[in-house]
């Protein structure tokens, strides 16, 4: 768990996102702050779906940023050699491997992929760039088919093997167990990509990591096919409530800014639950929580907003509200009140909060008003 890199795939699986459409200003400038923020890759499109990415990703890799710059292309020698063409640090092949993807996609052996392989593997290798392999489907592929081209790719020395939940079927303990065995049976790092069609592919990243993974995939806000993949806060979030010195060496204040840009660019909100940037994320409400808080953050947050560039706010104009929260309120407004005037204002309060909706102006003016401060 202390040794392990996030290969972000904004630039790549997120392209992918029904709304996304980045124009190479935009893809330069997302790069440089995940460069920033201090991901270990990034991920591009490959420069054989059109001239427009063929250009972009020369572009990126001509950047000069600390990240190295991969590429995700089909196992083919001739997108192999655009790859390589385009300057990048590594590349990212990958093939189908499950059942259905053999018959209605390529068609293929898992022989006939691994010759095909073998060929890719060794061109890459001849030009200097990093190499993964990667399982397209691979929750979906018959363990016994996964390790025999696993093993076969490791054994050409490949930097990276990678297992992809393609369709986000995986559940944790499902690909804990897949990760373990193939750790078990292959020297080269092992990458995780778990798309989020069933809710866990946090949970699926987290578990990669803790049975041996090296890399995961992720993305900001978790763009990408269908419900995404992996988002990058979430996977932060996750590692940080571990324990913060797992994502110390990232810029974690950036990462408002980061999900603020790319849900502007792809015309969605950020959602009230995302880890860390919701809008609610280190909102206390209820008088239990409001107390507990206000003494002591840890009671009710695992997370730190500090840490992330972020503040908490303790929500008091409603009727689950209690009189700590209340005081500590008229302390921010300046007001000195004695605890009789706090509890009478809660008691108002409540008495409001359970006819209709309040807001903190009017919570605000009964504060000034015990206290005679019109």
């Amino acid at each position: 768990m202390n040794d392990f890199a996030i290969i972000d795939s904004t630039l790549r699986e997120g392209e992918q996102f029904v709304n996304a459409f980045f124009t190479s200003e935009q893809k330069v400038d997302l790069a440089r702050m995940l460069d920033s923020f201090g991901v270990e890759y990034l991920e591009l499109t490959s420069p054989c779906a059109s001239p427009q990415s063929r250009h972009d990703c020369a572009l990126i890799a001509s950047l000069g940023l600390r990240a190295k710059v991969l590429t995700h292309i089909r196992c083919r020698l001739d997108d192999a050699r655009l790859a390589v063409e385009s300057g990048v640090d590594g590349v990212n092949v990958f093939i189908g491997t499950s059942p259905s993807l053999r018959r209605h996609s390529h068609g293929l052996s898992i022989e006939t992929i691994i010759e095909s392989a073998a060929g890719v593997i060794s061109y890459l290798q001849a030009a200097g760039v990093e190499v993964r392999f990667s399982t397209e489907d691979s929750l979906r592929t018959d363990p016994a088919d996964l390790f025999q081209l696993f093993k076969a790719v490791d054994a050409l020395r490949v930097d990276r093997v990678g297992v992809a939940d393609t369709v986000g079927v995986g559940t944790p303990r499902q690909v804990y167990d897949l990760i373990a065995a193939l750790r078990a049976q292959v020297r080269a790092d092992i990458e995780f990509h778990g798309h989020n069609d069933a809710g866990c592919a946090i949970a699926n990243a987290y578990a990669a990591l803790e049975a041996g993974a090296t890399h995961i995939d992720c993305s900001v806000l978790g763009i990408g096919e269908r419900n995404g993949i992996t988002s990058l806060g979430g996977l932060v979030a996750r590692l940080y409530a571990t324990d913060p010195a797992l994502v110390s060496n990232y810029k974690l204040p950036l990462l408002p800014e980061l999900d603020r840009l790319v849900a502007g660019w792809v015309g969605v909100e950020i959602p009230f639950n995302n880890s860390i940037t919701g809008f609610s994320a280190f909102t206390h409400k209820a008088g239990v929580h409001a107390k507990g808080v206000l003494n002591n953050p840890a009671t009710y947050e695992a997370l730190r907003p500090e840490d992330f560039g972020l503040t908490r706010t303790i929500h008091i104009a409603h009727r689950l509200t209690g009189w700590n929260a209340v005081r500590h309120r008229a302390e921010e407004l300046g007001l000195r009140l004695s605890e009789g005037q706090v509890k009478q204002v809660t008691s108002e309060i409540k008495a409001l909060g359970d006819k209709r909706a309040l807001t903190m102006m009017e919570v605000d003016g009964l504060l000034r008003q015990v206290k005679g401060v019109e």
